[in-house]
């Protein structure tokens, strides 16, 4: 039986090296129109000095926390390296380069989803304070300089993902896809990291300073006084716009990896080779080259829509409107594209006709984007009736308005999850059975939903950006009361929480069906299929009704354990993180609680809060709680893999691919909801802010903030990074190692576990055993 490791491509022609300086060119395209967007941005006034003192704050914090990540990051990337390399170096014991190429790969997948989080922050905390100075001036102005500087993240995420599985392409060549693997494993693990770290400092800043600011003192969002609020918008740039743009990296670059490796895959089916004789090779080296034309088509398609993008000069119009034309524009242009793509370069070899199957397959994944996109609208606007309902829950307090969210979010996880099984059930359809055909569709229906990754992350990083935005109006005091500014910059954010929302929702669904087609190469590569395939290449006729029988039999007690064991790690890692906002927002409480109580003139505005104490709390909370989620998702698939045999760590991918699904779901969309029915109670809604109603839903609010900005995005690289550690180390699993080098790796991964579980215990709070008496009257609040 062989694997995708051993298939043999044909060498490249003409045609095949033309087309990637194609995709080579369109990757710098992608680059160039984000430098000149980034210099058409910074051409922009950044407004008074007021404005400037807060933006340099928020710049300041959000770039000393990038640094201090990657220097914790880095000890991690070099084992792990060095450890890819000494893995493989057996592996492809006649062709060193092909072991430097995996480990290699991985180092720059590593570098480049850093990359990519790092423009994304930079131009958000650039371009912020740039919208809050031209929303003085006028409507169409803020929005046009948001959504471009939005579209800087987007434009370099794009270019630095195609660009550097282009050179993979033209180093290696036809052998491309061994390496590739590598390349999506370090742009996973180094996401992980990132929405872990920038998801716990957002969220401790955010809850922090939100139950002591509104809850407890009274005070807007964003109000100068809360010595929480720069670290808090600190941590909008951290999570939601490096956090983000690494997220959706990763995701850009491992549906492609698993189409690329599924498109080689091919080769293996027998029915796939019957059928196409002696054109199947260069057949499969088309379906491996389509992958990156449809990338180059949406980095085009992302261009154009974000360039259509262009307000009404009007006093205050609706956001969404501009935004939707320019997301249109992309995904038909896409289509258009990738059809047209179809047609010429995807024809059928045994008749000539060009084969519309695989368009049909890549079309799939932008109506799976829709219906996403739907969804989420539905469960989470505030205009629909599930925030309507949780907002006139908060009549009778928090926990009836905690019940109704939590209730909504459980029916909200299982419609998303059905929508991906009828996608999945669509490329079977469309490809009529041909599992390997239908594995391939599945990989280009994740391609489908990215197409237009680039507009979709212009769309994530203008959410954070007029967040800031409204956050430096509101701080730097240039203008007092309801005004034409304040009512812009107000309308530019509350959009802003719609396009994060529905951002959030296309990567959890670009997550679990990229895990999908990697979970189909893992089988492949840990040969789970070999019985059938030698039946099928001798001709029996009942080979293909056994494919699901054969593989993985959950009926088996050690492949049982493995899908229990794949099931719960999810719940775990969400339990650290969770965990981990909690115990921060907590000192973050105690900081703003003592700053109020002991800053004499600081609650009425006389003096100013010491802002770097609360940066610096949440700075060490996340370096603190970083590695315990990461060492989990490597170490348990390890563990898996060589105490229980390669169908149970099939298994373990399987129960984690539909856990996490349905945690991450569940987990953002009901803090969406909470965080919505907030925001309609604060429009005037059973009386708006400052009601018993709006601090029941301030609490809503802030339990849900963990769930849909820390644990929640979290799970979406985690299952990832577990499919590719499981596709790295199957080639070493299936083979018949010593009983004392199996021990061995399991001691070592289950001590990794132990370390991982002992370091989420870990507590900066000293619980005390004697309850504080209760505040008398002459007591001031904040409580002591």
């Amino acid at each position: 039986m062989m694997s995708e490791a051993t298939v043999t491509l044909p060498q490249f022609g003409v045609l095949e090296t033309t087309l990637l300086w194609v995709v080579l060119a369109t990757s710098i395209l992608a680059l160039a129109y984000g430098w000149y967007l980034r210099r058409r941005v910074l051409q922009k006034s950044p407004g008074p000095e007021t404005m400037v003192a807060v933006s340099a704050a928020i710049q300041e914090g959000a770039l000393a926390y990038l640094g201090r990540q990657l220097r914790a990051m880095l000890p991690v990337i070099v084992l792990i390296t060095i450890g890819l390399y000494l893995l493989y170096r057996p592996i492809y014991a006649g062709r060193p380069l092909l072991t430097l190429g995996v480990a290699g790969a991985f180092l720059l997948g590593c570098f480049a989803s850093y990359g990519a989080g790092f423009v994304g922050m930079t131009s958000a905390v650039q371009g912020n304070v740039r919208v809050a100075n031209a929303a003085r001036r006028s409507y169409k102005e803020a929005l046009e300089i948001a959504f471009q500087a939005g579209t800087i993240s987007g434009m370099f995420t794009v270019g630095l993902g195609l660009l550097g599985a282009t050179i993979m392409f033209m180093l290696f060549r036809e052998d491309a896809m061994r390496v590739l693997v590598g390349f999506g494993f370090g742009g996973s693990l180094v996401a992980a990291f990132m929405r872990v770290g920038g998801g716990i400092y957002t969220k401790a800043a955010d809850v922090g300073a939100d139950l002591v600011g509104k809850v407890e003192v009274g005070i807007p969002e964003d109000d100068p006084r809360n010595a929480a609020v720069i670290a808090d918008n600190v941590g909008d740039n951290v999570g939601d716009c490096a956090g983000m743009a690494a997220d959706v990296f990763e995701s850009y670059e491992v549906t492609l990896v698993a189409a690329i490796i599924l498109g080689a895959a091919t080769l293996l089916d027998p029915q796939f080779v019957a059928l196409y004789g002696a054109a199947a090779a260069g057949f499969a080296l088309k379906l491996i080259i389509y992958p990156l034309l449809v990338r180059a088509i949406g980095v085009v398609a992302s261009v154009i829509g974000t360039w259509s993008v262009r307000a009404k000069d009007e006093e205050i119009g609706d956001p969404m409107k501009p935004i939707n034309v320019g997301f249109w524009v992309s995904a038909l242009f896409s289509i258009a594209g990738f059809g047209l793509v179809n047609y010429f370069y995807l024809r059928d070899p045994v008749t000539g006709a060009p084969d519309f199957r695989f368009f049909l397959a890549t079309l799939t994944g932008i109506l799976l984007a829709l219906v996403i996109g739907w969804l989420t609208e539905l469960f989470t606007h505030a205009d629909r009736a599930p925030v309507t309902e949780i907002a006139h829950a908060t009549r009778t307090g928090p926990a009836t308005m905690l019940l109704t969210g939590l209730g909504t979010g459980m029916e909200s996880t299982v419609w998303a999850i059905l929508a991906i099984a009828l996608t999945i059930g669509a490329s079977m359809a469309i490809f009529k059975g041909n599992l390997a055909l239908s594995a391939y569709g599945i990989a280009l229906s994740g391609l489908g939903l990215l197409t237009t990754t680039g507009f979709i992350l212009a769309m994530d990083t203008y959410g954070p950006i007029v967040d800031n935005a409204n956050g430096i109006f509101e701080m730097s005091g240039v203008e007092r009361g309801d005004t034409p500014t304040g009512r812009i910059v107000a309308r530019l954010d509350a959009v802003g929480n719609t396009t994060k929302a529905l951002t959030k929702g296309f990567a959890i669904a670009t997550a679990v069906v990229a895990a999908i087609a990697l979970f189909r190469s893992f089988i492949d590569e840990a040969r789970l299929f070999v019985d059938v395939r030698e039946l099928a290449a001798a001709g029996v006729e009942q080979a293909q009704g056994l494919l699901t029988s054969v593989g993985i039999q959950v009926n088996l007690p050690q492949v049982f354990i493995g899908l229990l064991i794949g099931g719960a790690v999810p719940f775990l890692v969400s339990a650290f993180l969770i965990r981990a906002v909690g115990r921060s927002a907590f000192l973050v409480v105690e900081e703003v609680r003592r700053q109020f109580r002991e800053i004499p003139g600081l609650l009425e505005g006389k003096s100013r809060p010491d802002y770097s104490r609360a940066v610096d709390i949440v700075t060490k909370a996340a370096q603190r709680e970083l590695l315990s989620p990461a060492l989990i998702a490597i170490s348990a698939p390890i563990l898996v893999g060589f105490a229980l045999g390669p169908a149970s760590l099939g298994a373990y991918l399987a129960g984690a691919i539909l856990t996490a699904q349905l945690l991450a779901v569940f987990m953002a969309n009901t803090g969406g909801a909470w965080d919505n029915a907030k925001k309609k109670i604060e429009e005037g809604y059973l009386g708006g802010k400052g009601t018993e109603y709006h601090k029941a839903a301030v609490i809503g609010d802030t339990v849900g903030d963990p769930l849909k900005d820390t644990a929640g995005p979290a799970l979406n690289p985690l299952i990832k990074v577990m499919n590719l550690v499981a596709i790295l180390i199957a080639p070493v699993v299936i083979r018949p190692l010593p009983f004392g080098i199996r021990a061995t790796v399991v001691v070592g991964m289950a001590l990794l576990i132990a370390v991982a579980v002992f370091l989420s215990k870990r507590s900066p709070i000293e619980i005390k055993a004697v309850m504080a008496p209760e505040p008398t009257a002459a007591s001031s609040d904040p409580r002591p």
